[in-house]
């Protein structure tokens, strides 16, 4: 059975417009998968910068979150592999970070969609849940 890793961006379709991509979000959250502490702190930033949510609604919304994952750490072996990740791959330091988090989390699949779709990288296929 493969371990899916998802990735901030598409965690945050939850609260689309998008009707169809916020099913698709949520059908994925319902498959159990894995997300990092990185992946709340992201959803957190951008509930409160830029969708301005009130802390309230933020916390419903990550213990929802939560309630349907597996949350890994960032640790320092998570951040070395980033770094290591980034050089190699010529990644933003921040998806580097997803990936590692993936790749240390034993997924084999990273739903995303920043980086190319289709792609290996480090055993972890990239898909992009949103692309047919």
């Amino acid at each position: 059975m493969s371990q899916v890793f998802l990735d901030s961006n598409v965690v945050l379709y939850l609260l689309s417009g998008d009707e169809a991509k916020a099913e698709r979000a949520e059908a994925l959250l319902k498959t159990n998968p894995i997300i990092s502490v990185q992946v709340l702190n992201e959803v957190t930033s951008v509930c409160r910068r830029k969708l301005k949510l009130e802390w309230i609604e933020i916390q419903t919304l990550l213990d929802a979150i939560k309630s349907y994952c597996s949350v890994v750490a960032l640790t320092e072996e998570s951040h070395a592999k980033a770094i290591q990740l980034a050089q190699v791959h010529q990644l933003s330091f921040y998806d580097a970070h997803i990936l590692s988090s993936a790749v240390l989390s034993n997924a084999n699949i990273l739903m995303t969609e920043d980086l190319a779709a289709g792609s290996v990288l480090n055993g972890v296929l990239i898909q992009n849940p949103f692309v047919a």
